[in-house]
């Protein structure tokens, strides 16, 4: 089956100093692929170039048959496609909820106002938020805004989900709430990619586990084996994961 995004030989670098070496990975229609490590791992930094919020310098990225890198390809039009979950939300705070999810329905894939409006209510409807569609965003909980942001990305049909650590800004209280709701994705066959600590997640719902470390990819491996056969990861693996599954 091919990869709905296929990452081959990716290296960058900022100035001198190298964050991702020789990064080879896929992401297949329908799959959910949980990206770990330690911090300063590149783990961000890769999923950024998935949409070419980052540029890479060396290899290929190549997202439904489309190449990120090309300077001919139409990165808009990409990233609409592509649905991102920041760790903070980037919500706009001068405007409603509903007006948040509505905004770039309508600038970018040209959906009038009623259109984008009732769009954007069923999704917030989908994430349990439906009854605060009228507030901003300063009046909703972390968790809440956090599903916000899910809901304005989905909002936009898109064909993949990429989520940066989006539980890690906030409270413990409010994790499981922005979980459960990329667990009901996941099971309904989004195809996503998601950097998290959430080991608990990633074993629930991951189909593939990517260890990073130091910019380089060291364990690509499906979920069971990640987690069950420890004496066959890697030390940096063994270390990072005999820390986090003790909590």
């Amino acid at each position: 089956m091919s990869a709905m995004i296929s990452i081959n030989n990716v290296s960058k670098w900022y100035g001198d100093f190298q964050v991702l070496t020789d990064c080879t990975t896929g992401v297949k229609k329908g799959e959910v692929v949980v990206v770990c490590g330690p911090s300063g791992s590149g783990k961000s930094t890769l999923i950024k170039c998935v949409n070419a919020l980052e540029p890479f310098q060396k290899g290929e990225i190549i997202v439904d048959g489309i190449a990120v890198g090309d300077p001919k390809t139409d990165l808009p039009k990409l990233r609409s496609r592509v649905g991102m979950v920041f760790q903070h939300f980037e919500l706009f705070p001068h405007l409603s909820i509903t007006e948040n999810l509505a905004i770039a329905q309508v600038k970018v894939l040209g959906r009038s106002q009623d259109e984008a409006r009732e769009k954007g209510l069923k999704l917030l409807d989908r994430v349990g938020l439906k009854a605060h569609a009228h507030k901003f965003p300063g009046q909703l909980s972390g968790g809440q805004q956090q599903r916000v942001a899910i809901a304005r990305a989905l909002a936009m049909d898109p064909i993949a989900m990429l989520f940066d650590e989006p539980t890690s800004a906030l409270d413990p209280e409010m994790i499981n709430e922005v979980l459960d709701v990329m667990t009901e994705l996941a099971q309904e066959g989004m195809t996503m990619m998601c950097v998290t600590h959430e080991m608990g997640f990633a074993r629930r719902v991951a189909h593939r586990v990517i260890f990073m470390d130091k910019g380089a990819i060291v364990e690509d491996c499906d979920k069971d084996a990640f987690f069950g056969d420890i004496n066959a990861r890697s030390e940096r693996a063994r270390q990072f994961l005999s820390k986090i599954l003790q909590h």
